[in-house]
Formats: structure tokens, C-alpha cells, sequence
């Protein structure tokens, strides 16, 4: 009976750790986006020289009055910013608003460019988005060869 309950821990455990520390903090953990060098004229607020090539994470934005953020290309092509409820979010990586507004992912799943991924038993989303596990070796519970 013991030996039962602590393989079920084990199982669950870095289950549970892997999938709240990618809950905890999204894929994109940065303060703010830089807008790829195809947008190099945006205006986004008059007089200000650094708001013409960087938007804050989280940036308030108007679908009808001022969308700052309507389909423009980030961080060299690794996000896209969409204004969902008000704010800027990028849609190539945002768990609640995976390829586009309101579209969220389920448990245990992240946003790896706009698609919704198990990361716990993905080979090339194995445990975060974009971390591959090498030829042969099997992704368990988010760790590349974990038995």
C-alpha cells in the first residue's frame, strides 16, 4: 500500500511543479515587445522616440480609437499582437488568448505559436514551448528521457 501512494507522489509531483511553473509566468516574460523592423515608421504616441519601436506588455489599446497593437509583428517575428479586451496580447503565446482573443488553452497546456500544446508529453514542446527533446528520447510529465 505504501509503495502505491509513493509512486502515485512521484507521478504527480513533477507533474504538478512543472505544470504550475509554466502557469505561473506565461511564455513571454519580458516587460514589453519590440516591434520588428518591417514597422519602423509606427507612430504609436507623438513626441515619444521610444514608444515608435518597444510596446509594454499589457499595453491598454482600442480596437476602434487607438489599437497600438492590430497584428504587429514582435520580437523578431516570435509573437503577434492582438488588442483583446483592451490590452495588448500576443497571440503566439498567451495561454488565454492562444491564436486569437479568448481562445485559452487547457490544463496542463501552453500557447507554442498559436497553437494549444500538451507540454507534459510533447517531444518538441517538451515541459516549455520550443525546448526539443533529442532523436530517440521520449518527453514525460515536461522532462526529455524523465525515467
Amino acid at each position: 500500500m505504501a509503495v502505491k501512494y509513493t509512486t502515485i507522489l512521484s507521478i504527480i509531483i513533477p507533474l504538478a511543479f512543472i505544470i504550475h511553473s509554466h502557469l505561473a509566468f506565461e511564455l513571454d516574460d519580458q516587460d514589453d515587445y519590440t516591434i520588428d523592423d518591417h514597422f519602423p515608421s509606427l507612430n504609436l504616441r507623438s513626441g515619444s522616440q521610444f514608444l515608435k519601436h518597444k510596446i509594454k506588455k499589457g499595453a491598454h489599446c482600442n480596437v476602434q480609437t487607438n489599437n497600438i497593437c492590430a497584428g504587429i509583428s514582435v520580437n523578431n517575428g516570435t509573437g503577434l499582437l492582438q488588442c483583446c479586451k483592451k490590452h495588448c496580447r500576443n497571440v503566439l503565446g498567451d495561454r488565454n488568448n492562444c491564436a486569437s482573443c479568448g481562445h485559452k488553452c487547457g490544463f496542463g497546456q501552453l500557447c507554442c505559436g498559436g497553437t494549444c500544446t500538451d507540454i507534459a508529453h510533447n517531444v518538441n514542446h517538451c515541459g516549455k514551448c520550443d525546448k526539443k527533446c533529442q532523436a530517440g528520447v521520449k518527453c514525460e510529465f515536461g522532462t526529455c528521457g524523465y525515467a
